[in-house]
């Protein structure tokens, strides 16, 4: 676990803002407010709309130390890298804009649009070859799943678990640490009612599990783990400092400036 010190802090800006000019005073806002942040251990990657990228691509201008500290990513790709695919974005293309990273899986694209768990590991491969780290969303759909009688957490564990073993099938040992779980239980995600520190903490002990069995100990402990789901800035520090996360994905409250840079300011405090 020595390898993992710098948080990282995913904004999902999901379908917002509705206009560059937006996006642009969002992004550059929370920019300069972090800049002001002393401690500098902690990774941000904005990952907004497609058709905003490229003008905020242009925001960072030529400063070498911020796209260290402050990188781009996407919320989601197309499963090929080019070819007759109408209304698709490559990964090639999220790269040519400048991102990093990519969101791949989110319960709302496994839920509203029916991604199945063999598409979400099609696009992981797909995202791997062309050079971007995917962040794979993993989570149960109901809050009751973490209420056994038994308290083993046996429906999570199961849901949870076949999540990645799909997702994760045949990526190499040597792949898996460019890819970032994201733990989202769905019940949690823009309801306001957050997923304890505890039971976050728990769902990160059996990713890791699942990830050992997988792979290897010493490579599950390397991975790293988030949690994501209604995230104030009042209770960020407890799913880091508390539960053992390596970051957040943040979802509404990363359209919020003050509430965002918040969040950060408790996560590195």
């Amino acid at each position: 676990m020595d390898q993992i010190k710098k948080p990282l802090i995913i904004a999902n800006w999901k379908m917002n803002p509705v206009s560059l000019k937006e996006a642009k005073y969002l992004f550059e806002t929370v920019r300069n407010e972090v800049k002001k942040i002393k401690n500098k251990e902690v990774e941000i990657i904005f990952c907004p709309p497609f058709v905003w990228l490229d003008g905020l691509k242009s925001s960072f201008g030529k400063s070498a130390k911020l796209k260290t500290q402050i990188k781009l990513g996407a919320q989601n790709t197309f499963w090929e890298s080019k070819g007759a695919y109408t209304g698709e974005i490559s990964p090639l293309m999220l790269k040519y804009l400048g991102c990093r990273y990519v969101i791949i899986g989110h319960s709302e694209r496994r839920q509203y649009l029916g991604e199945t768990d063999e598409v979400i590991n099609q696009k992981i491969k797909t995202a791997l070859r062309c050079g971007l780290k995917p962040i794979l969303c993993v989570g149960e759909k109901e809050r009751k799943d973490l209420e056994t009688s038994s308290g083993t957490n046996q429906d999570i564990n199961l849901m949870v678990g076949q999540q990645l073993e799909k997702n994760l099938q045949d990526i190499s040992v040597a792949k898996i640490l460019d890819i970032v779980i994201a733990y989202e239980p769905v019940w949690a995600i823009g309801t306001a009612d957050p997923c304890s520190s505890d039971q976050a903490m728990k769902a990160a002990l059996f990713i890791r599990k699942v990830l050992t069995n997988l792979y290897r100990r010493n490579i599950a402990e390397q991975v790293k783990i988030l949690y994501g789901g209604s995230v104030t800035s009042q209770i960020a520090s407890e799913y880091v400092k508390g539960a053992g996360m390596d970051g957040l994905l943040i979802g509404g409250a990363s359209l919020n400036v003050s509430e965002f840079v918040k969040i950060i300011e408790e996560v590195t405090r």
